[in-house]
């Protein structure tokens, strides 16, 4: 499959991915992620990898498109907190109640 990752066009097989990332110990996942095989290896990581460039030369959603598009399972970022919920400040200011204006 012929993709485009940092304005290079690469040709990328299932299995010639499968190939590169043999042996390559998997960084700790903390955002978006590629399962290849039976590991979970974080996108950036398997983008360097697979095209030989700087991590910061590519974007994660370029190979998260390309490893999805050749049937690999990608994660992306767990979602956040809800920013409307109160933290413990808020919720121990309610629980003493609001001062009381004269």
């Amino acid at each position: 499959m012929r993709c485009v990752i940092a304005r290079f066009p690469f040709e990328l097989t299932k299995d010639g991915v499968l190939e590169s990332m043999k042996g390559v110990k998997p960084e700790p996942v903390t955002g978006e992620s590629v399962i290849i095989g039976r590991r979970q290896y974080p996108v950036k990581q398997v983008g360097q990898v697979v095209t030989r460039q700087d991590r910061r030369d590519f974007s994660a959603t370029e190979v998260l498109r390309a490893m999805t598009r050749l049937g690999f399972t990608c994660r992306a970022l767990p979602e956040a907190a809800p920013s409307g919920a109160p933290g413990s400040v808020q919720y121990a200011s309610a629980m003493l109640g609001t001062p009381v204006t004269v």
